[in-house]
C-alpha cells in the first residue's frame, strides 16, 4: 500500500502501473511468438518495484507462509550448481526458472492485494485463455487446413502447455460462474468453458482428462449433485468419445496390458536409474541436463523389456524432474512447498470469512490438482506453465492475507 501524502501523483502514476503491466504479462503467458511484449512488462515492473522500495513510498512485505519452504527451496538449488554437470546451463535456469517467478510471486502478492484486483486478475487469465484456445483451432483448422478427424491445436506448443492454459482457465471460470449474478457475465462464462473444454478434448490428452477428473471431484465436494454431473460427463467424454480411445473399461485387461506397455513407465525407471547415482545434490539444476547425460549407460542397468528404442531425454514427470536435478533433499524441500500451500488452502476452506474466501480457497486448490497432475505425465518446467504455478502460489497468498487482514480487524 502507499504511504499517505499531500501530493504523489507520480507516485500515484508508477504504483498503478504494476497492476497494468502485470496484467499485461499474465494475458500473453499462453500466446506463441510475445516474448518481446512479455520481457517488457515483466523488468519494466521489475525496475518501477525496485524504485518504489528504494525511496521507501510503498510497504513492500515479504510475509508469507511460503517464504521459508521458498527459501529452503532455493538454497538447495543454488548449492546443487556447484556439482552441475552443466554448471552455466544450470546458473542460466536457476535465474530464468526459480528466482525469475519468485520475484514474479512477490510482485503479485504486493499489487493484487485486494478482492478486486484478484478478480481482475482472474478474469485476465480466463478471458486470454479462451482467445487462445479459439485462435489455436482457428489457425489449426482453417489456416493450417488440417483434417477435422486429426487432433492437436497451435502446433508450435505441446500438450502438456495447452492442458495447463485450459485446466487453470476452466477452473477460475468455473469459480466465477457459481457466484456470478449477471446473466451477460455467465452467458460469457458458459461460453468461455465451452471453447477451453473443446481446446481440452482436441488434444486427446489423458493427463488432462484426468487432472479435470481429480480436480473437479474436489471442487465440487461440497455439492453433492454437480460433483456426480460433472464426474459423470467425464467418465462418459473417457469412455465413449470418439476424441479419446484410450480408456476402455469394457476392455480392462487390454487396458491394463496397454499400461503396461506405455513408454513413460521405461522413462520413469530409467529417470530412477539416474536419481539412485545422484541421489543427494542431484545433477544439477539446468532443464537441458538431464538430456547431456550418457542416459544408455543408465538404461543398460533396466531389463532388456524396458529399454527404449530412441531415448527421451526429459523425466516427463514432476516429481522425478525435480529429484533427478536437486536431489532427494531438494524433493522434500519441494514437497514441503506444496504441503504448505494446501495447508493455506485448507484453513481458508475451513476458516474463511465468508464464501468468497472458501470459494476461492477450494478452487485456486483444484486449480494446483490439476496442473500438478498434468505435470505427473508431461514436461511442466517451461515458462508458460510456470507463469500458472506461480499465479496459483500468489492467488492463493492473496486470499490468505485477505482473510487473516479480516480476523484481525475483527480481533482488534
Amino acid at each position: 500500500m502507499v504511504k499517505s501524502a499531500t501530493n504523489f501523483n507520480w507516485l500515484d502514476l508508477l504504483t498503478s502501473s504494476i497492476p497494468f503491466l502485470m496484467g499485461i504479462f499474465i494475458f500473453f503467458n499462453p500466446f506463441p511468438h510475445t516474448t518481446a511484449i512479455k520481457e517488457i512488462c515483466y523488468y519494466l515492473s521489475v525496475i518501477i518495484v525496485t524504485i518504489l522500495i528504494l525511496s521507501k513510498k510503498i510497504d513492500f512485505t515479504f510475509k508469507t507462509p511460503l517464504l521459508l519452504p521458498f527459501g529452503l527451496f532455493i538454497l538447495w538449488s543454488f548449492l546443487s550448481i556447484f556439482v552441475a554437470f552443466d554448471k552455466e546451463n544450470s546458473i542460466h535456469d536457476f535465474y530464468s526458472h526459480l528466482i525469475r517467478y519468485v520475484i514474479l510471486y512477490y510482485i503479485l502478492i504486493n499489487f493484487f492485494n485486494s478482492e478486486k484486483r484478484l478478480v481482475y486478475l482472474s478474469w485476465v487469465i480466463i478471458i486470454s485463455s479462451s482467445l487462445f484456445i479459439i485462435g489455436g483451432l482457428f489457425y489449426y483448422y482453417f489456416i493450417l487446413e488440417e483434417n477435422a478427424l486429426k487432433f492437436g491445436i497451435f502446433t508450435q506448443l505441446s500438450v502438456n502447455i495447452i492442458g495447463v492454459i485450459a485446466v487453470f482457465a476452466i477452473f477460475l471460470a468455473l469459480n466465477h460462474l457459481r457466484n456470478e449474478n449477471h446473466l451477460y457475465l455467465r452467458v460469457f462464462l458458459a461460453f468461455s468453458l465451452l471453447v477451453l473444454f473443446i481446446g481440452l478434448l482436441m488434444t486427446r490428452s489423458d493427463a488432462s482428462l484426468l487432472a479435470i477428473f481429480l480436480a473437479g471431484f474436489f471442487f465440487f465436494n461440497k455439492n453433492k449433485i454437480w460433483m456426480l454431473v460433472f464426474l459423470i460427463l467425464i467418465l462418459m467424454i473417457g469412455t465413449i468419445s470418439p476424441w479419446n480411445n484410450h480408456f476402455q473399461l469394457h476392455n480392462p485387461r487390454k487396458m491394463f496390458m496397454d499400461l503396461r506397455k506405455n513408454i513413460r513407465i521405461k522413462m520413469n525407471l530409467l529417470t530412477l536409474e539416474v536419481i539412485k547415482e545422484h541421489s543427494i545434490i542431484g545433477i544439477g539444476f539446468g532443464l537441458q541436463t538431464y538430456g547431456e547425460l550418457d542416459l544408455e549407460k543408465y538404461q543398460k542397468r533396466l531389463p532388456l523389456k524396458y529399454h527404449q528404442i530412441n531415448i527421451i531425454a526429459d523425466p516427463h514427470n514432476i516429481v522425478l524432474d525435480v529429484a533427478v536435478r536437486i536431489g532427494v533433499p531438494g524433493l522434500v524441500f519441494f514437497f514441503y512447498i506444496i504441503f504448505v500451500f494446501f495447508k493455506i488452502c485448507w484453513n481458508i476452506i475451513r476458516h474463511g470469512k465468508d464464501n468468497f474466501m472458501k470459494n476461492w480457497g477450494r478452487c485456486l486448490a483444484a486449480c494446483f490438482i490439476a496442473v500438478f497432475t498434468i505435470g505427473l505425465f508431461h514436461p511442466v518446467f517451461s515458462h508458460m506453465p510456470e507463469v500458472v504455478f506461480c499465479t496459483i502460489f500468489s492467488m492463493t497468498t492473496i486470499i490468505w492475507r485477505l482473510n487473516n487482514e479480516h480476523l484481525s480487524k475483527n480481533v482488534a
